[in-house]
């Protein structure tokens, strides 16, 4: 590394340890770097301004983040909720199941592991904890984990900004997290079995099944969400960032004229929030844009490439390689930052072996979400623990066994690419 490179990574390192955003240090280091290297300090922003300007794909971030607010103000969740506890609430262990069930129904609506974890993590931990049901640290661990589905399962935020460092399909990426998606909801139904049945969790009285039919008719129009959504998409109505918008508007539209459920207030909360949050993504996008210059320059990617070259790595090898950096890097690092810093760099290199993007950028998705469950920097792990008000080091433990069955399911995707990429393909994807 170049000594204005090196001066850059310690002044991006030293300034996040001081308690700098993690956006706000990366401008300020790629501009210590233009500075020491002699070049001109516009090109920060030129480099700013052409990326979040020139990429359509940006405005799904904020509609995404404004869909799942909107669903959260309303009484599709409750709906929701009653409609999954209808279905798996009857079994041993039943409340549990449901809230694995409702992060997968939740996954086809939201994009955000953040959004589904607050929205329904709150009337989660209510229910499984009244009476004594659930130990609190485990009802707050399932809800960590099984939020973690909500950014696999399409929509998803981080392919999003995945399509945006790599040139991959969004369309064909959203397919691909199908299949892991289900994977991973399956991996955690069955390490909840075996604790429902160790640990003897009790059996709710079953919904009558002819109250089935209404509680579905209630629910049909929040259930739909995915459906309208994807299929605008896969029907060729639609962009991806323009189903985020229709999505959105069908929310809105929902929880306002059907359920009558939105207070103007809340709205406007909903609206606040989003903005925030947006605000926050944006930054973090904007330092990576002008910080991904200053790896150009240094032509850190081909470096990387050519060292990995000289180990002689197989693709299988380099995607294992991959999964340990970044399942580290998750103990670290925020994921959008990994997404916009780190996979940059390692995308040369899965080209070059040939690998496929959308199966890459699934596997980095599902590497980046487990990195939510991970302490110390696991963001659902503080979030649960705030919601629960239950020891951080009680819901890690808890957290452990659901971990290791979904890194299980992590080297499933791995190994076998066709877990991903059959549904890509039968619509037609060519990779």
């Amino acid at each position: 590394m170049s000594t204005p490179f090196s001066l850059a990574i310690l002044a991006i390192v030293t300034l996040s340890l001081l308690g700098l955003p993690i956006g706000h240090a990366m401008i300020a280091g790629s501009i210590l770097y233009l500075l020491v290297a002699g070049q001109d300090l516009s090109i920060a922003a030129e480099q700013l301004l052409n990326g979040m300007y020139t990429n359509y794909v940006i405005l799904a971030v904020p509609l995404f983040i404004l869909a799942a607010e909107l669903m959260n103000i309303g009484s599709m969740t409750e709906r929701l909720l009653r409609f999954c506890d209808a279905l798996v609430g009857r079994f041993r262990g039943g409340l549990a199941h449901v809230n694995i069930v409702q992060s997968v129904i939740f996954a086809g609506m939201s994009g955000s592991a953040i959004a589904d974890a607050a929205g329904t993590g709150r009337m989660m931990q209510a229910m499984m904890t009244k009476d004594g049901k659930y130990p609190p640290a485990f009802a707050a661990a399932l809800t960590a984990v099984s939020s973690v589905i909500g950014p696999i399962i399409p929509p998803s935020i981080p392919m999003v900004i995945y399509a945006l460092v790599s040139d991959a399909s969004i369309g064909f990426l959203f397919l691909g997290g199908v299949i892991p998606g289900l994977l991973m909801a399956l991996a955690q139904m069955v390490i909840v079995a075996s604790a429902a049945k160790r640990r003897n969790f009790p059996v709710e009285p079953p919904i009558p099944l002819r109250q089935l039919p209404g509680i579905t008719w209630r629910a049909f129009p929040a259930l739909m969400m995915p459906v309208v959504l994807l299929g605008g998409i896969y029907g060729g109505a639609t962009t991806p960032t323009e189903a985020a918008a229709v999505a959105a508007a069908y929310a809105l539209a929902v929880s306002v004229l059907l359920y009558r459920s939105v207070s103007l207030s809340a709205f406007y909360g909903s609206l606040a929030y989003s903005a925030r949050t947006t605000a926050s993504i944006g930054m973090l996008i904007a330092g990576a844009l002008v910080f991904n210059y200053v790896v150009t320059i240094e032509n850190i990617p081909d470096s990387l490439r050519v060292l990995l070259a000289g180990w002689n790595l197989s693709p299988l090898g380099f995607l294992i390689l991959v999964n340990v950096l970044l399942l580290i890097l998750g103990c670290l690092l925020e994921g959008t930052a990994i997404l916009l810093i780190v996979v940059p760099v390692l995308i040369p290199t899965a080209k070059a072996l040939g690998i496929d993007m959308v199966h890459f950028g699934v596997v980095v998705v599902v590497n980046i979400m487990l990195g939510l469950i991970t302490p110390p920097y696991g963001l659902l792990l503080f979030i649960m623990t705030n919601i629960a008000e239950v020891p951080l080091r009680q819901i890690v433990r808890e957290c452990m066994p659901f971990l290791g069955a979904m890194i299980v399911a992590l080297a499933l995707i791995t190994f076998f690419p066709s877990l991903v990429l059959w549904l890509p393909r039968l619509m037609g994807y060519q990779g």
